[in-house]
Parts: C-alpha cells; sequence; structure tokens
C-alpha cells in the first residue's frame, strides 16, 4: 500500500503518457465518473426537470381534450337542453307582466279576496321596488278576515293567477266573531323594460 501511494506521489501529470497501465485505467475510470457526475448536474439534471415538465403538459393537453371530445359528442344533446332551457324562460318571462300591467295585476289580488267575501284591512304595495338582474319584485302587505275556507280559497285562487304571485310570511290568528286574520306579504313581480336593463347592465 506504501508502495503504491509512493508510486502516486511520484507520477507527473505531464507525462502521463508514461503512467503504467493500471494506473492509467484508474485514472481514466475516474475521469470517466466526473464527467458523468459532472454532466447530470450542469446538462442533464436541466433536461430531465424539462422533461418531466413536457410530461405533465403533456398529460394536462390529454385530459383537456378528453372533456373536449365529450362535449363535442354531448353537443347535440347539450344545444337540445339548452332550447329547453330558454324555452322554458321565456314561458316564465311571459308570466311577469310588464310596468303597465303591474296595476292590473293589484286589482286581481284584491278581486281574489273580495270574491271569497274577505275583508281588506290592509292592501299596501310598497313604495318601492326591489330591482333584480332581469325583474323586479313588488312586496304588497295584506290582511284579510273571513272564514278557513274563504282564506285558503283565496291563497288558492292567488296562486292561480295567470301571473306569477307567492305569498310570503303567512300569519292567521283568530280575530273576532270567530273570524279569522290573515296576514302576508304578497310578493308580485315583472320584468324589466329595454331601458331599466340598460340600467342594470350599466351599473355592473
Amino acid at each position: 500500500m506504501n508502495d503504491l501511494l509512493m508510486e502516486l506521489r511520484q507520477l507527473d501529470i505531464n507525462q502521463a503518457g508514461n503512467w503504467p497501465a493500471p494506473i492509467k485505467i484508474g485514472a481514466l475510470v475516474i475521469l470517466f465518473i466526473a464527467i458523468v457526475i459532472a454532466g447530470h448536474f450542469l446538462v442533464w439534471q436541466e433536461q430531465t426537470d424539462m422533461l418531466e415538465k413536457i410530461r405533465a403538459e403533456e398529460e394536462t393537453l390529454k385530459n383537456t381534450y378528453l372533456i373536449k371530445k365529450r362535449s363535442a359528442v354531448n353537443l347535440p344533446a347539450l344545444r337540445v337542453q339548452l332550447e329547453e332551457i330558454e324555452q322554458s324562460l321565456s314561458a316564465m318571462l311571459k308570466q311577469l307582466p310588464d310596468k303597465s300591467e303591474m296595476e292590473a295585476l293589484l286589482i286581481d289580488i284584491n278581486q281574489a279576496g273580495l270574491g271569497r267575501g274577505l275583508q281588506f284591512e290592509l292592501f299596501k304595495p310598497a313604495e318601492k321596488e326591489t330591482i333584480n338582474a332581469f325583474y323586479a319584485e313588488l312586496p304588497v302587505s295584506i290582511r284579510v278576515t273571513g272564514g278557513y275556507h274563504d282564506i285558503g280559497a283565496f291563497a288558492s285562487d292567488v296562486a292561480r293567477l295567470s301571473r306569477i304571485v307567492t305569498l310570503n310570511d303567512i300569519a292567521i290568528v283568530p280575530g273576532a266573531d270567530g273570524k279569522l286574520v290573515f296576514d302576508a306579504i304578497a310578493k308580485t313581480f315583472r320584468y324589466l323594460d329595454e331601458e331599466e336593463l340598460a340600467k342594470q347592465v350599466k351599473g355592473k
């Protein structure tokens, strides 16, 4: 071992061609290993990271392709579904009165109660509408007195009106002469006209 160390110490790097064969082979092996390690950290590591990134992008593109392919296969069914939704929305919008018809709708609600023999103690539309995306909502405070069956029939008549009216915050308490007092908020709705829709879009 000492002889080998002495021999290595006496080696001249400038005379590498004259080194003994075993030492030449050992030096070449060490040099090869050093080159491989340096190449890994200086060149191949970056390329390996890039390859992993490309593989991840490829997987993402494959998933995107499959999603779009499924959508393309289902496109006719989705178009039919969209048409059905548009028809349903159109039918619902037709149930909403415009601004000029709101007064007639309020009269219809009032007539529904009078037609059942109910006595109105309160029928008060709110001073201001609540404006939503494409429709306006007008709450009407209602208080009527009458018999149980008459109140039930009135609620049923309101539900069957050609325009959408909902009864909310309902309270029924005993009144005088064996009658009942019916309190509720009747909400009526109307669609916004073009000017109001334009204001909504501008506001957003």
